[in-house]
């Protein structure tokens, strides 16, 4: 499995195809038994996350990816706690650009926000180390039809104005084919499909048998 550079690679599977445990893996969470990790010819296998991390990726999970008893500021300040004061302000300045309603709630404690505002702000804390890799672990579950639309624009966004290499995990194929460049089909940890989203819509057998209607 490759992720290009600068591309959006998404992970499409049916529900315990192995899709968080990927990102798990390459994130040093999880624990690898075979195959290598490469991330610009390096080997980053079995790495502590924390290296990973400054290395350049970045990880917004499903779950528990903010601090919903501090405030946005909190949030923010915390995942650039190694920033002095200056370079802080810059790179919040920097990302509040790219998420513009959170400059709204800063006084706010992140638990009062919306699902969409909170997954908007999980990615916003990711893009506060500066990653050129990012992993996205299901950004869209339980949200509305019109906040899925606002945060995969954002994903497209972050691509297209910063660079940024996505690998994509989501359980709704359509809309991951919606806006990668690239996709692999996972099934019980085996990858049956990888290529551009257009070609795999040719693939009715796969469709049919592990993603269903798209």
């Amino acid at each position: 499995m490759v992720a290009e550079r600068s591309k959006i690679t998404a992970i499409i599977g049916p529900n315990g195809a192995g899709k968080t445990t990927l990102l798990n893996s390459i994130f040093g969470i999880a624990d690898i038994f075979k195959g290598r990790i490469l991330l610009n010819g390096s080997d980053i296998t079995g790495l502590k996350p924390h290296k990973i991390a400054k290395r350049g990726v970045g990880y917004v999970t499903q779950t528990n990816n903010i601090f919903a008893d501090l405030t946005v500021e909190e949030n923010l300040r915390l995942a650039a706690h190694e920033l002095n004061k200056g370079d802080y302000v810059e790179k919040k300045n920097e990302v509040l650009e790219l998420f513009p309603r959170l400059k709204e709630f800063l006084g706010r404690r992140a638990g009062t926000l919306s699902g969409g505002e909170r997954r908007m702000l999980a990615i916003a804390i990711a893009m506060m180390k500066s990653p050129t890799v990012v992993l996205l672990d299901e950004v869209t579950t339980d949200l509305a039809p019109i906040m899925v639309k606002k945060v995969l624009e954002k994903v497209v966004e972050l691509k297209e104005k910063l660079g940024l290499t996505i690998l994509l995990v989501e359980q709704y194929a359509h809309r991951a084919l919606e806006i990668a460049d690239r996709v692999y089909l996972l099934v019980s940890g085996e990858i049956k499909f990888g290529g551009e989203p257009r070609e795999l819509l040719k693939h009715e057998d796969l469709i049919g048998l592990y993603l269903g209607a798209v």
